[in-house]
């Protein structure tokens, strides 16, 4: 017995060796993994998204406003739909739940929870680019916590974390040894750390659709239809999400992996009359639902939005055919080396696989040929890059259904070498490659203050010795401990590196990106000003401060947009009102606004804006 299990007193040794005995087994050790994945992914997927404080401890923020065009515009759609519900509900004096089963009761109950969520809505005018699902849930989300920024993220982040939950939990039940990894990789991957945060429907469609693949390849190894619930529901998710794309990938790929596997009695045999029944009932009723009340809804959605946006460049989203790759280096960052390996080795076992099967005799005794679980990961990962590389249109949101096969496979690589190690080559170049990933964000708020792409030496290089000091410590201790502390060393630098942006420089981000700190500004100085007028500003400031102010885009001369068609309200108007301006712009003035008085209230500087208030006309 050890000496201080010795001198204990008798009667705490069996309780100690008995916490001791139930620490080393599966259950505990279960359990650890779990917290540690609850508390790693809650904190990078919603630390500086949200605010949190108990007492007078304030934990989180909501670090910055929303940015870009996209995730205003998403927002206040949710916000104008939810208020068609609740003014809908309102005079039918009903809730989503009857008051009594009269008939009377559930049909104005019925109206009430339809109201609002058939066609999006933006500025008053029908929106139909995009699916519901995204508004729904942040509808849901602003009825609960109010309409701020900060919940309008909220949908994204969620499905985020479920999505890595679910990855854990399937990793453990199928592949056990690599699962905390590939979740934790997952979650710290710059990709889903960025997306998880955006107000965007890109999330929308990744989380269900990697639960859905999931469920499908669980479905495939063990024969049990129970899983292919799965695949249906989260499937009908994501095409309330992003639409037709969701299920065309699905399938593709899917068909890819039978036909090189030669089992297409998969195909057949994965048509799950339940299981499609409730993806239909899912995802028609609000289809044609919309098509009813928005004739030209085929057209835009279906037309426009998909195929017009995949054959052409109307948008204005062209990149060059090696985009996709680029995205992809920096959406696995800092995984990026390890990652590539991992998909490099899978994809080698996966044609090694491919080459035997032409030997049955190596399979004598088993009813299927091999480890296919590699091979479905790297059809799945490799497809929508391939797939998206030919589009007319490419944003980064793309590829994003293609990085939790990645992240999985490479925890999956670890757990495969984790006795002999990763090589040194490998090591070294994952180290530094995470030192890379620090020094660059490091020197992003110098940036942003000095708008110069060399900041002062003294700054570069102390983020020099700070991104040294994080590749020499991965590549070390690694080497001392073990791969098995990988994962927490690498988490290491990404957990600094988020409180350094976000808790440090998140009014940075802030001001230079969003429309957030200029409305409040306005807001202060000229308060009982209620129209707001742009003019040739960035679309991101324009959705920005519509969505701030609540109100609805206007511009002093009518602007051509593919997007923006009949939401914008064009020309001066009489009434007394706010101009924001760009400040290179302000010797125009004159003669846009003749015969009338305005005077400057603020430059914004951090934007290069003008900000005028207008008086009325006399």
């Amino acid at each position: 017995m050890p000496e201080d299990l010795q001198n204990e007193p008798a009667g705490k040794r069996p309780l100690r060796e008995r916490l001791s005995r139930w620490l080393d087994t599966p259950a505990a050790t279960s359990m650890w993994e779990m917290l540690i994945l609850l508390a790693a992914t809650a904190f990078l997927l919603f630390f500086g998204l949200m605010p949190l404080r108990l007492g007078h401890m304030e934990f989180s923020r909501a670090e910055m406003g929303l940015v870009g065009a996209d995730e205003p515009r998403y927002a206040q759609i949710a916000r104008e739909m939810l208020e068609v519900h609740s003014k809908e509900c309102h005079d039918l004096h009903a809730r989503m739940w009857p008051h009594s089963f009269h008939a009377k009761d559930l049909n104005a109950s019925f109206h009430c929870s339809i109201a609002g969520g058939i066609t999006p809505i933006l500025y008053g005018h029908p929106w139909l680019e995009k699916p519901a699902l995204y508004y729904w849930r942040t509808m849901s989300f602003f009825k609960e916590l109010g309409v701020h920024d900060w919940v309008a993220r909220l949908p994204s982040a969620t499905g985020a974390f479920a999505m890595i939950i679910l990855i854990y939990l399937h990793m453990r039940r199928f592949r056990p040894g690599g699962h905390l990894d590939a979740a934790l990789i997952t979650a710290s991957s710059t990709a889903i750390i960025a997306f998880a945060r955006g107000a965007s429907t890109d999330m929308q469609l990744a989380a269900p659709f990697a639960i859905g693949m999931l469920g499908w390849y669980a479905w495939y190894e063990t024969g049990k239809k129970f899983w292919l619930f799965d695949l249906y529901f989260f499937g009908a998710l994501a095409t309330l999400a992003k639409g037709p794309v969701a299920v065309f990938l699905g399938m593709s790929i899917i068909v890819i992996f039978a036909g090189l596997r030669r089992e297409w009695s998969v195909l057949r045999r994965m048509i799950w009359i339940p299981g499609l029944v409730l993806f239909l009932v899912m995802v028609l009723p609000w289809y044609i639902a919309v098509q009813i009340r928005n004739p030209t809804f085929y057209k835009l959605f279906l037309l426009e939005q998909n195929l017009q946006r995949f054959a052409s460049n109307r948008y204005q989203h062209h990149q060059p055919v090696f985009f996709y790759l680029i995205v992809l280096l920096l959406a696995l960052m800092p995984w990026t080396v390890v990652a590539l390996r991992a998909l490099v080795d899978s994809i080698e076992i996966a044609i090694a696989e491919w080459k035997t099967r032409k030997n049955p005799a190596r399979y004598l005794g088993h009813s299927r040929a091999g480890d296919a679980f590699p091979e479905f990961l790297v059809i799945w990962a490799l497809f929508p890059i391939l797939f998206f590389s030919f589009s007319g249109s490419k944003l980064p949101g793309y590829i994003l259904p293609s990085i939790p096969p990645i992240t999985i496979l490479t925890g999956d690589y670890l757990n495969r070498v984790r006795r002999t190690g990763l090589s040194n080559w490998l090591l070294i170049s994952h180290g530094v490659t995470a030192g890379i990933f620090a020094f660059v964000l490091l020197l992003c708020p110098q940036y942003m203050v000095y708008q110069r792409m060399v900041p002062p030496a003294s700054t570069i290089l102390i983020a020099a010795l700070i991104a040294t000091a994080f590749a020499v410590m991965i590549i070390f201790l690694v080497k001392r401990w073990g791969l098995k502390r990988l994962r927490i060393l690498t988490l290491a630098p990404v957990l600094f590196l988020m409180i350094f942006l976000l808790r440090e420089n998140g009014w940075l981000l802030d001001a230079n990106y969003s429309a957030r700190p200029l409305a409040d500004k306005i807001a202060l100085i000229a308060p009982g000003v209620p129209i707001l007028v742009t003019h040739h500003v960035r679309r991101d400031m324009d959705y920005g401060l519509a969505f701030y102010r609540n109100v609805p885009l206007r511009h002093y001369l009518h602007e051509d947009s593919a997007t923006e068609k009949v939401s914008v309200i064009d020309g001066v108007p009489q009434q007394e009102h706010i101009l924001v301006i760009r400040a290179d712009e302000t010797a125009a003035l004159p003669k846009l606004l003749p015969d009338r008085l305005y005077e400057p209230l603020f430059l914004y500087d951090w934007q290069g804006l003008a900000v005028y208030r207008v008086y009325a006309a006399r």
